[in-house]
């Protein structure tokens, strides 16, 4: 399973430094929020699509959606992108929006076959809001470390 570690900097090439350490993005220096099989480009874009309303092709076509910023020569891990206007969804996202979002995000395809119920993902789905409203208050962009 892809370990995927969302945490929020002040603009890519801060964001594309947490290659540079062992491990990923520092807790005591980014807002981190680990989410095994949580993938930033398809499953992100699937949850885009779910919150604003749009298609899948939309939001995986939107600036900064799934954007892969690192060198893909530098390893076994890399920096994507979460698009500002996932962000801006999730950060402005009620509790009930968020319930109502997890039933659809965990019957999409990626999801389906994970074990993982419209409960599961909606202890996914606040925390990661969570992540997006502090982003969005120290006026920070949210990125993914994907290692595979």
């Amino acid at each position: 399973m892809v370990l995927c570690d969302y945490f929020s900097a002040s603009g890519d090439e801060e964001a594309v430094g947490v290659l540079d350490g062992p491990g990923g993005p520092e807790p005591s220096v980014f807002d981190v929020l680990p989410l095994k099989g949580i993938d930033p480009v398809v499953v992100m874009a699937r949850l885009e699509a779910i919150l604003t309303g749009c298609d899948h092709d939309e939001a995986s076509a939107r600036p900064r959606s799934g954007e892969l910023l690192s060198d893909p020569e530098h390893g076994s891990a890399f920096v994507v992108s979460v698009s500002d206007s996932l962000q801006r969804a999730l950060a402005s996202a009620s509790e009930d929006r968020l319930a109502e979002a997890a039933g659809p995000w965990a019957d999409t395809e990626e999801l389906r076959d994970d074990p993982s119920t419209a409960d599961d993902l909606l202890e996914v789905l606040r925390p990661l809001a969570g992540l997006a409203r502090r982003a969005e208050r120290e006026g920070r962009r949210l990125y993914c470390r994907w290692a595979l």
